[in-house]
């Protein structure tokens, strides 16, 4: 295992004989987290699936506004009870096993989703479905939290969002007991020590910026924003959409590649700072423009702005900050307790967009978005510790300070 001076790099040189033993580990690694990414894939597919299909949903199934905003947004809150277990669930089948689990109920969740045929079938399979994301969601990032070496982390746990950490010989973490987890909610909630109430304030907030700044209202609604904008075709709206997911994932591989060079901290601030600015330009957009071809383009061009702010940092370095920085014994449950904050954020935001947008105004919506993306740069840069190349054992220390 490497010491926090030692950087060891992802791919070893072939010419090193003396590190064929560690290149081999960081390969497996690599392989591991690859694979447990996948999950999140799957996952990511499911969560955005409504953005596009619900233009041809609400003409088919003649859908009010409500009826598509809890069709879009109930996941959030379906997933609760998944994400709550989803420690539990760790610790007794292992964080492979409940990885396994996941993927069976997202697979069950696709089929019945493809063969729905009324607004009920939908939601129940949207309620089958939400079960393995809230477990993917948890579980994933813990998973690679414990199998990455630290000197790779941040590579190896943004692989998660491209598809929301070390190899070190920590098997009782990954196949932890049964009973690993009797006062785990305990020392969590009841009595916490400070150390520990600083690291739930982090997890919690970073979590709750992360949504409440409104990316899945962009991600989910942004046929609706382009369409208020001006762009009438539905086929040049779907094509909008899909480059707003290849701007997303070439983000997330350049935060891949940067979050351990740079560290945590500046990715967040600079992410958290751009989003700011973009969500005022895109709100500003929307309220001085005529719809037309130009503001269209402006809305597009703003929103793609905002996703690569996003997708640089708070994206991607959410889950791998909050996996790194719980404790060893509050792992699972504490970070299913920032992901079920996460969850309620996000469908506090997906399932009141569209009232809201017709309170306040759409342009309203993004300023008050960009506020709140203003107060997490705020909150990273006064709360944050930097944990680039700690190991998971040393944010004890860099929380006590």
């Amino acid at each position: 295992m490497a010491s926090d001076g030692d950087a060891v790099p992802l791919l070893t040189p072939s010419g090193h004989n003396d590190d064929e033993p560690r290149r081999g580990r960081n390969m497996y690694a690599f392989g591991c987290a690859t694979l447990a990414s996948m999950t999140t894939i799957l996952m990511g597919y499911n969560l955005a699936l409504m953005s596009g299909a619900q233009l041809f949903v609400r003409e088919d199934m003649a859908l009010s506004d409500a009826e598509i905003e809890v069709l879009t947004g109930s996941m959030n809150v379906f997933m609760l009870v998944s994400i709550l277990a989803a420690g539990w669930a760790a610790d007794v089948l292992g964080r492979r096993g409940t990885i396994v689990l996941a993927n069976a109920f997202l697979m069950a969740g696709a089929l019945a989703m493809s063969l729905g045929a009324t607004y009920a079938a939908l939601m129940a399979a949207r309620f089958v479905t939400s079960v393995g994301v809230g477990f993917a969601r948890v579980v994933a990032p813990v998973y690679n939290a414990e199998i990455s070496p630290a000197s790779t982390r941040g590579v190896l746990t943004s692989l998660l969002d491209e598809a929301d950490l070390r190899l070190e010989d920590i098997n009782h973490a990954v196949e932890a007991p049964h009973d690993a987890g009797g006062g785990v909610w305990r020392e969590l909630l009841l009595r916490p020590s400070a150390m520990v109430r600083r690291i739930l304030a982090t997890v919690i907030g970073l979590q709750f910026f992360q949504q409440a700044s409104g990316i899945d209202a962009i991600v989910l609604y942004s046929p609706l924003v382009f369409k208020k904008a001006g762009m009438a075709s539905n086929t040049s709206v779907l094509g909008a959409t899909v480059a707003i997911g290849v701007v997303k994932t070439c983000f997330i591989l350049v935060a891949t590649l940067l979050s351990d060079r740079l560290g945590r901290r500046p990715l967040l601030l600079a992410s958290t700072g751009g989003m700011a600015v973009t969500l005022t330009s895109l709100a500003l957009t929307l309220r001085v423009a005529s719809p037309s071809t130009a503001s269209a383009a402006a809305c597009v061009a703003s929103v793609m702005a905002f996703v690569a702010a996003f997708s640089v940092g708070l994206g991607p370095t959410t889950a791998t900050y909050t996996a790194e920085v719980m404790p060893l014994r509050l792992r699972a449950q504490g970070t299913g307790l920032g992901v079920a904050v996460n969850r309620l954020a996000c469908g506090a935001v997906t399932m009141t967009f569209i009232s809201l947008a017709d309170g306040i105004t759409m342009a309203g919506c993004f300023f008050l978005y960009a506020g709140v993306a203003a107060a997490a740069c705020v909150f990273v840069y006064v709360w944050l510790p930097e944990t680039r190349g700690r190991s998971l054992e040393n944010m004890d220390i860099v929380f006590s300070k």
